[in-house]
């Protein structure tokens, strides 16, 4: 009776870990990039009380028995499909229609791709951080930010001949006018390819750069940390950079945002369901005490 005891307690610790991923998913039903969460169970440990064994010339061969102590989480998995597109007025708000995700970091990171193996390249990649949010716009200084003021890393152009230098990965940032100030844009947008283009105040249209999309071959091996963004960690396969649309990445959609990919109804159920196995699993307890009591009263 006692490990009924122990096996509801597991029941309602993994319940309760599957509810708090839940709430967490209704509460970012609309943040935007938010991947949802969703949790397995598996088995506990087993005690065998009787182990199997062959048969002989008399009696026949045993089954093994043993008694389980409950359940526990397995995985808390994030679903990686692509939200759906959430119309704005900017023309610097884009999302990524596949897979991939957008390269944020701090200044001065250059990571050279021509020459170096996918290893080394994935690990140069760990110092730069993963978001699908595509909230962009342009600091003082001219580089092009998101929403919490972190960098974003693209391509640049050859100086000869205006081409996509895809050799180097770096800060994307506005050129500067003769005088070493970031030229001013305006009309300012982003293409299908990720190309940024602008128009300065002569109405010369500007290139300032190539949007990299992050190829990340097992995105469930990313670690989620404070705001929309994921670190590079163990697991992750071979993390490298692509112009949109290549090496299996999406493509650019512009004047839009990627809306959470939470489904209401499925998690509504999933909570209904959840609340029935923690309910189950209180009565194991309350019943489990029930006959404990009936045992002590053996003595009066």
């Amino acid at each position: 009776m006692v490990k009924s005891m122990f096996s509801a307690i597991a029941g309602l610790r993994a319940h309760q870990q599957k509810m708090d991923v839940i709430g967490n998913n209704i509460a970012n039903v609309n943040t935007y990039g938010y991947k949802a969460g969703r949790v397995t169970f598996k088995e506990s440990i087993y005690q065998t009380t009787s182990s199997s064994s062959n048969g002989n010339d008399v009696f026949g061969g045993s089954n093994p028995s043993q008694v389980g102590y409950g359940s526990q989480v397995g995985t808390i998995d994030l679903m990686f499909s692509s939200g759906a597109y959430a119309p704005t007025d900017s023309g610097l708000d884009c999302m990524i229609d596949g897979e991939g995700f957008f390269i944020i970091g701090n200044k001065g990171i250059e990571i050279e791709l021509d020459g170096d193996d996918p290893a080394e390249i994935s690990e140069q990649m760990t110092q730069l951080m993963l978001s699908r949010v595509g909230n962009f716009t342009f600091d003082g200084d001219g580089y092009l930010c998101d929403g919490s003021g972190n960098i974003v890393y693209g391509f640049g152009y050859t100086g000869t001949d205006g081409a996509i230098d895809t050799g180097y990965l770096q800060a994307i940032r506005v050129p500067d006018d003769d005088d070493g100030i970031p030229v001013k844009l305006n009309s300012v947008s982003i293409s299908k390819t990720g190309e940024i283009t602008g128009n300065d105040a002569s109405g010369k249209s500007i290139s300032v750069g190539v949007l990299a999309i992050a190829n990340v071959p097992n995105p469930n091996a990313l670690e989620k940390s404070q705001g929309p963004y994921y670190s590079i960690r163990e697991n992750t396969g071979y993390v490298a950079p692509y112009k949109p649309g290549e090496g299996t990445t999406g493509s650019i959609i512009n004047y839009g945002l990627e809306m959470s990919n939470v489904d209401l109804a499925k998690e509504f159920s999933e909570m209904i369901t959840t609340q029935r196995g923690f309910q189950a699993n209180t009565r194991i307890i309350s019943v489990t005490d029930a006959m404990l009591e009936e045992l002590v009263n053996i003595k009066r």
